[in-house]
């Protein structure tokens, strides 16, 4: 009778180190989307909201990108005369169109995600049904990738039908700005995860967004930057979506494509852990 406690003791150490490792576990599952469609609720959610502004959402993440193609593109093309064979506001117009991509995904990530996750409280409402915080994660990154579409495409079409993108060659981009939208997207959310309040934002945009504009081939062809600065900007989402954007929309053959699909679907995929497990532990505060 008194050796029984004593195998219990034996027998039950050696499992001691399993109900450790278990709960290691336990934060990266919850964090992680509970399977492939529930997402598309809370997707379907905020277009219901969107849809009742969205000729003002549309015209507000229009107008600045429509200011520099056609203040930049006619005003500095006539002292820039042709760039890399075409004319300025032509070879500025793909670089707009990825741009564009890249300010209203993080925008939409960022303001728009902040305020249903920390002032409306959108997100602990929502967690009290099936779904789970990955769930509500990945259909923010999806969301904001799909308004930075709908301002990517819209600034493409207005190139197109003004002579400055070849049709059919164009359509080529629209694959190119789905997935830049969501590497745009999946990046600011960690920015979202960390943020304490609204004016965290500003650092984002003037230390990370406002210095790929001009580091990106946006304005200028890269092979004009200093070779430490053309390094630099293959470390750049931005750079890769323009140097995919631009020869569709000018009917060109793309250069190293696998490299800036790649880089692209890194920025996209690696990011989405990271903010989720950052979600989950600041949900869970």
């Amino acid at each position: 009778m008194s050796s029984e406690p004593n195998v219990n003791t034996v027998e039950s150490a050696p499992r001691a180190p399993r109900s450790v490792q278990k709960p290691e576990h336990e934060p990266f599952v919850a964090a992680m989307p509970a399977n492939a469609t529930n997402w598309m609720s809370v997707w379907r959610r905020n277009y219901l909201v969107w849809k009742k502004l969205a000729i003002a959402s549309m015209f507000g993440n229009l107008a600045d990108p429509m200011i520099y193609l056609f203040g930049l593109g006619l005003g500095l093309g006539l002292m820039v005369g042709h760039v890399d064979g075409v004319s300025y506001i032509a070879f500025l117009a793909a670089g707009t169109v990825a741009s564009s991509v890249m300010m209203s995904a993080s925008f939409e990530a960022m303001y728009s995600g902040f305020s249903r996750m920390h002032v409306q409280r959108t997100w602990e409402a929502i967690m009290h049904t099936p779904l789970t915080l990955g769930d509500i994660v990945l259909a923010e990154i999806v969301w904001a990738a799909s308004k930075s579409v709908l301002s990517g495409v819209a600034i493409m079409l207005v190139a197109g039908v003004l002579g400055y993108a070849s049709f059919p060659s164009m359509l080529y981009a629209l694959p190119v700005i789905v997935l830049t939208g969501l590497a745009f997207s999946s990046t600011a959310m960690i920015v979202t995860a960390v943020a304490p309040s609204y004016d965290f934002f500003m650092f984002y945009q003037t230390l990370a967004l406002t210095p790929m504009l001009l580091l990106s081939g946006v304005f200028f062809p890269l092979t004009q930057l200093p070779a430490i600065a053309q390094h630099v900007s293959l470390l750049l989402p931005l750079s890769h979506a323009v140097e995919l954007i631009r020869p569709a929309m000018l009917d060109r053959p793309a250069e190293h494509l696998v490299l800036h699909v790649a880089v692209l679907a890194a920025y996209a995929i690696m990011p989405f852990f990271i903010c989720a497990m950052l979600f989950r532990r600041r949900m869970m505060r």
